[in-house]
């Protein structure tokens, strides 16, 4: 068993942001290694954040980013459960990467729930044709298809995005963490991409 040093607990805490105890529970299940340990805090968050998925968010902040050059900018409503957690340093840092997200990603959706049947089914087809001239056997194609669609949930919806800022996480994962360190359920609830000379904009919500 690896010794649990005060320094190792220090570090944990400084990338985490977890409680000291947590940390210690944490470096103890991962024998003394670090990222490991990171890993473990995170699935206790995940597991957390979703025994919080259903409560009311009805508080939270409108964020924006413009990015350099002014041709591209994003405004994103970002809920919570109280007007105390949406004044917080830690929420507004949270939309602000997500605000970046969107810039940089172009998601067209939030969840991997909202892409509606039309645009599932058209993509099912592209891949399904595709795997086919590429010759692969009709008993395999299904299976195929279905492992390009997770990789077509992760291009298009924002919570199914790697984070741009730590790709071993995703924007689901990142909020997921945010709750259970905040102990608010937080949610995406809708956003709008603007891009100079894109008469549309991009747009997500909740379905």
């Amino acid at each position: 068993m690896a010794e649990i040093t005060a320094q190792l607990v220090k570090e944990l805490r400084e990338r985490t942001g977890a409680g000291m105890m947590d940390c210690k529970s944490a470096l103890a299940e991962a024998n003394g290694d670090l990222a490991e340990a990171e890993v473990v805090l995170r699935k206790r968050g995940i597991a957390a954040a979703a025994k919080k998925a259903t409560r009311a968010t009805k508080q939270g902040l409108i964020g924006s980013y413009i990015h350099p050059g002014a041709q591209l900018g994003v405004l994103v409503e970002v809920n919570c459960e109280s007007d105390f957690v949406a004044r917080t340093e830690e929420f507004k840092e949270l939309v602000h990467d997500i605000a970046m997200q969107i810039a940089a990603a172009d998601p067209r959706f939030i969840r991997k729930e909202d892409v509606t049947p039309e645009v599932l089914e058209k993509e099912r087809e592209i891949q399904r044709a595709r795997a086919l001239a590429e010759g692969k056997p009709e008993k395999v194609v299904d299976k195929i298809v279905e492992g390009r669609l997770n990789k077509f949930y992760e291009e298009v919806c924002l919570y199914e995005q790697p984070f741009i800022k730590d790709n071993t996480l995703t924007i689901g994962q990142l909020i997921a963490t945010k709750i259970a360190k905040i102990g608010e359920n937080i949610s995406v609830s809708r956003f709008c991409r603007f891009k100079l000379g894109d008469q549309a904009g991009a747009q997500g919500s909740e379905s």
